[in-house]
């Protein structure tokens, strides 16, 4: 496993309930700002075996970037578990439900 995808795993995991990240934002903490694409494939590929919150990654717009109708459901569901409220257009509030994780901080960046 290569140190990006070792930290982007432990950025993903450290999400708190009721916060999201994007893509983008994941990859950039992790070291690759233009990593996004990275970041889609390790969720797709590891999500289960290491227990990653998945449904706390969404797109750089606030929006479920799952296109099967199941999927969007499920993430969701998940995320209004967790008090996130999608606002009308179906897209998570960024402005509240970021989570911002300290520079030189949880990471060491």
């Amino acid at each position: 496993m290569t140190p990006f995808t070792e930290k982007a795993i432990r950025i993903m995991k450290s999400i708190p309930a009721g916060k999201v990240m994007t893509y983008g934002q994941v990859a950039e903490v992790a070291g690759n700002k233009r990593g996004a694409r990275q970041i889609v494939r390790i969720l797709h590929s590891m999500s289960k075996k290491y227990d990653i919150p998945w449904h706390r990654i969404i797109n750089a717009k606030g929006e479920i970037g799952l296109k099967d109708e199941e999927g969007k459901f499920t993430q969701k569901e998940k995320l209004e578990t967790e008090g996130i409220r999608l606002i009308d257009s179906g897209k998570v509030d960024l402005v509240s439900a970021r989570y911002q994780p300290e520079k030189n901080g949880e990471w060491g960046l």
